[in-house]
């Protein structure tokens, strides 16, 4: 099943995605037991995307791909331990990318996959963390890497508006870790990789999260990604991952934009 998140009317509506259209819902799928009602149909080529959910909190994996880590040359994590991300900088599947007019340097796309989780976790063993999953996205972790030099925090460099394209759907029945993650950049391929290849799998760390902290339905968890690829205003960039679909955003200039 794939859910997404629509722009109605000026208001946020959740959908069951079809191959055609997008039937609209009553209310959320993370919510309670009893699945939304029907209330209407958007045809799939007309549908405004939002963020396919909006996170209570926003988790975020670094360097857990070897290739990445050996690019960056840094240390292989000993133990799965995650950052955070800003809700703000969330935006939609063909909302475009604003790139800063004072962003000078290196502005990066990285291609992640995101689980979603749907349950209340607190000490979660390995199987209820796998259970609690209600399903996949992708995520597009936007960098600005000279800001991120220059700040003691990644404040601005990774959380700025529309830095953290997420979508374009929740996808409830991919085998997600199985396929492979591919970024292209105007259509041409600048990436591929297995998508499994961690370091940590996604179970890991929601294990050693809940230890600490309470995970709950809604809150998202980005994987981290093993290559990275500049980006230029007028580029259109996309992040594949098999089983999931494809998430696309134009790059655009801050100031060249409605």
């Amino acid at each position: 099943m794939r859910y997404a998140r629509l722009s109605v009317g000026g208001r946020a509506v959740w959908g069951r995605v079809g191959e055609r259209d997008v039937h609209l819902l009553s209310g959320s799928p993370l919510e309670g037991p009893t699945a939304p009602d029907v209330i209407g149909t958007v045809p799939r080529a007309d549908a405004h995307w939002l963020p396919p959910v909006v996170p209570p909190v926003f988790y975020a994996v670094g360097m857990n791909y070897p290739r990445h880590i050996a690019h960056a040359k840094a240390a292989t994590p000993e133990r799965p331990e995650v950052g955070y991300r800003a809700n703000n900088a969330l935006t939609g599947h063909l909302s475009p990318i604003v790139k800063p007019a004072a962003v000078t340097g290196r502005f990066e796309a990285e291609p992640e996959l995101v689980a979603v989780i749907g349950r209340t976790l607190r000490r979660a063993t390995r199987a209820e963390a796998r259970e609690a999953i209600f399903g996949w996205t992708i995520g597009n972790d936007i960098s600005a890497r000279t800001w991120q030099h220059q700040d003691r925090t990644f404040w601005r460099s990774k959380n700025s508006d529309t830095f953290k394209p997420m979508g374009p759907w929740i996808e409830t029945d991919a085998d997600a870790l199985a396929g492979t993650t591919t970024l292209r950049v105007n259509g041409a391929e600048r990436a591929r990789f297995p998508t499994g290849d961690m370091v940590f799998d996604p179970y890991a760390y929601i294990v050693e999260i809940t230890k600490h902290l309470t995970m709950h339905p809604g809150d998202v968890l980005w994987m981290g990604a093993e290559s990275t690829c500049h980006l230029e205003p007028g580029d259109t960039v996309e992040v594949e991952i098999d089983g999931i679909g494809v998430l696309s955003n134009p790059v655009l200039l801050e100031g060249n934009h409605s």
